[in-house]
């Protein structure tokens, strides 16, 4: 039998953290920019044009250029593309649309990624309730993000989540993950799951959560390019993330612009499982 391997987690001090808080600003800033470029008619290399100038504009590096040999600043993934999709001149967004646009940058060796789906001009009602689905089951994970938790109990918040909102297939095979001097590290996190299992989570742990829903079943389909995943019956799919540091005062969302306030407190008002007071900052750091 081959022995479980032991997970190294990095558990950051609030120096570091606030140096995460910066990368994850960026990130922000950037999803930001982007997402208000999405029109149809653009090509996704204009947006990744764009997203290197708002990465770099910042004196940050972005984290996804030359990763495992990825050849882009940020990853478009269009309808029933769910991650990693390669941005090109090639690829025109039309009206109806959804494009996944995942983010990463660099800020003196510390990390920040996320990632938000988009809709490209009015969408129809299944797709606009996906987005709705999977965002919301990412704001359910994020809420379980705290201290003396559980690893899966995260898994488990977007799972129920997810199943309340509707017949979505939950990806399976791509997962969130830690991050911090590195863009993947320990602990993998599934957006599936029992509660109550894992790792204890603990103040300084940093993770980004990221669950992928489509309409149809969750099996996957990767593509010649060996980077773009598919739903393997073309149904349409979306992705949302954030980067979350755990904290004594609550989970503080490191590529929110106000740490996660008006998420959770959308999370409330739906009845989700937000009870704990989100943080803007955990005390000592600046947001």
């Amino acid at each position: 039998m081959r022995a479980r391997r032991e997970l190294q987690i990095q558990i950051k001090t609030p120096d570091q953290l606030a140096k995460m808080r910066e990368a994850g600003l960026v990130v922000s800033r950037t999803l930001d920019a982007v997402s208000a470029a999405v029109e149809p008619g653009i090509s996704t290399a204009d947006l990744d044009a764009l997203a290197e100038r708002e990465i770099r504009a910042a004196g940050a590096v972005p984290s996804f250029q030359g990763y495992h040999g990825y050849p882009a600043t940020i990853c478009t993934s269009v309808n029933d593309q769910i991650v990693h999709g390669i941005p090109g001149p090639g690829t025109r967004l039309a009206a109806g649309d959804l494009i996944s646009i995942d983010c990463g940058a660099i800020v003196d060796g510390w990390h920040g990624d996320a990632a938000r789906t988009v809709a490209v001009g009015p969408v129809s009602d299944s797709g606009a309730a996906l987005l709705e689905a999977c965002e919301r089951a990412l704001w359910a994970g994020l809420a379980m993000a705290r201290p003396g938790q559980r690893l899966t109990d995260i898994s488990h918040a977007i799972e129920l989540s997810a199943r309340s909102s509707g017949q979505y297939g939950i990806v399976r095979e791509y997962v969130g993950h830690g991050i911090g001097t590195e863009m993947h590290m320990d602990p993998p996190v599934p957006n599936y799951g029992r509660a109550g299992r894992g790792p204890v989570l603990a103040e300084g742990m940093t993770l980004a959560i990221e669950p992928m829903l489509v309409l149809g079943g969750p099996q996957t389909r990767l593509l010649d390019d060996g980077w773009t995943v598919v739903s393997a019956d073309g149904t349409w799919s979306a992705h949302f993330e954030h980067t979350v540091a755990i904290t004594a005062a609550g989970p503080w969302v490191l590529t929110a612009a106000d740490g996660g306030r008006a998420g959770f407190a959308r999370l409330r008002a739906q009845g989700g499982r937000g009870r704990q007071q989100p943080v803007s900052a955990p005390a000592g750091s600046t947001s």
